[in-house]
């Protein structure tokens, strides 16, 4: 009953916040259904219910080990939310509000999916909520990135639908019931068809990997959370791509199952590797800091599926980076949210200085770049270490060298912008903007800072409760192992 409330509960808010008559007071939904959703969440966290091999949806160890970290970061990205939509009080609130807790629902619906036709709907509707959210600043560039995302994700959406097609197909002609749920997939192992295995596989890495931002199916992510609000790209950047990421672990424990697991794992390794090269080139490239974030997601993302080519061990280390992240790239992408509005630009060209016009913006904004790029004692050193451990572990040497090489050309193209924008002097139009447009208060500062505390304290304190999540979760993945 509690997994339908995490999925329903956030709907009801969204239909609420359609017939809600006060645009003033409308935000307010935002916090109040999200603060529920994180109760109910930790509390299935620390005292998970049973779950019935043969249910469609469930609160799972797989959606234990992740769901909680989605719901902390929407629960910051919505206390800000309320401060930022009444800085923006010229745009109408309505569809955004109801928009944001529309895709809370439909992402715990995505996480506890155990059914490949289940887990298909809720990410493509994940995809299609989204689109209100990106052209709400109602500019050209603003609907251009949102058609181009509508247009690449509509090809991961065909993807994603033919290869769960050939996933059952795979299933019937290995003698199996139609029953595509995962479990039953699993079960049925070097029976299913193996060639039909492999072509799923790789139409649902590449659907799904569409939807994590991967390279060179990338090339939403530049033009979408350049031109979303900030609040947006924290929610994309920690929350949608997170649900791709579990669907990826999904199918891979069945590819597993069915014997073709060394496959797997050598083509995750490999667009993993490349999305990080690829990123590191467009970090040292770009000279606009939105844009910088959108890079940076794709360098991690490749991060994520490099942990879970290297089997059980870097798949823990994988869903630990998950956590480590989501809460990072949460307070990054709030805190330049901030900076964006107070300087009326985003290139290096037009912005400078912004320690003198938004100093505890720029404070976390620095604090976060030094906490994404594996600085400790930030989490994502951590789980960052424990990739490149389960590397070495597992004999992948060159992988390992070509992760620590990926790594230190980000930090110099990280490094390279997050300075040029904070120190110096303030762009005379940034400076006429103090204390007019942007004020920093505490509904703006707050959320980006607890998230990087989250950060901090997930580096130099990870939870008990959290290490048995992401245990369960593996022998979950891995069974055999």
């Amino acid at each position: 009953m509690k997994e339908l409330l995490l999925v329903f509960a956030p709907l009801a808010g969204a239909l609420l916040a359609v017939i809600w008559p006060s645009e003033r007071t409308r935000p307010w939904l935002l916090p109040v259904f999200a603060a529920g959703h994180t109760f109910l969440v930790f509390w299935m966290l620390v005292d998970p219910p049973a779950v019935s091999p043969t249910a469609w949806l469930a609160f799972d160890p797989l959606a234990r080990s992740v769901l909680p970290a989605v719901s902390l970061l929407f629960l910051a990205c919505s206390v800000y939310g309320v401060s930022y939509l009444r800085i923006r009080t010229e745009r109408p609130n309505r569809v955004f509000v109801a928009a944001l807790l529309a895709i809370l629902g439909l992402l715990s619906a995505g996480h506890q999916a155990r059914h490949l036709g289940l887990l298909w709907i809720t990410t493509e509707a994940v995809t299609l909520a989204a689109v209100p959210l990106l052209h709400f600043n109602g500019t050209p560039r603003a609907f251009e990135a949102t058609w181009k995302y509508l247009l690449i994700g509509g090809t991961g959406i065909g993807l994603s639908l033919l290869g769960s097609f050939c996933l059952g197909y795979a299933s019937l002609r290995g003698g199996g019931s139609g029953d595509l749920t995962f479990a039953a997939l699993a079960a049925q192992g070097v029976a299913l068809s193996r060639p039909w295995v492999l072509i799923a596989w790789v139409l649902l890495l590449v659907g799904y990997g569409t939807k994590m931002g991967l390279a060179p199916m990338h090339t939403w992510k530049p033009d979408a959370y350049g031109e979303a609000p900030g609040i947006v790209g924290a929610i994309l950047a920690g929350g949608v791509t997170t649900v791709a990421f579990t669907a990826i672990l999904r199918v891979r424990a069945v590819v597993d199952a069915a014997g073709a697991g060394a496959m797997a794992g050598r083509t995750l390794l490999a667009i993993g590797l490349f999305s990080m090269i690829v990123a590191a080139l467009l970090l040292l490239a770009t000279r606009d800091f939105k844009r910088m974030l959108a890079y940076s997601s794709v360098e991690h993302m490749g991060i994520l599926v490099i942990g879970a080519g290297f089997g059980p061990a870097g798949t823990w280390a994988a869903l630990f980076h998950v956590w480590s992240n989501s809460l990072t790239k949460g307070s990054l992408f709030l805190s330049a949210g901030n900076i964006r509005r107070a300087a009326g630009a985003r290139t290096v060209d037009e912005v400078s200085g912004m320690t003198a016009v938004t100093p505890r913006s720029a404070t976390i904004f620095v604090a976060g770049m030094f906490a994404v790029t594996a600085c400790p004692p930030f989490g994502p050193f951590f789980s960052e270490l424990r990739i490149l451990r389960a590397a070495i572990g597992t004999g992948h040497g060159v992988a390992a060298t070509l992760l620590l090489g990926g790594l230190l050309l980000v930090f110099f193209g990280l490094t390279r912008l997050v300075f040029a924008i904070v120190d110096g002097r303030p762009r005379p139009g940034a400076a006429r903007l103090e204390g007019k447009r942007v004020r920093e208060t505490a509904g703006v500062i707050l959320p980006p800072l607890i998230l990087l505390g989250f950060s901090l304290w997930l580096g130099l304190a990870t939870p008990p409760v959290l290490r048995d999540a992401w245990t369960a979760a593996v022998r979950q993945l891995f069974p055999a192992s």
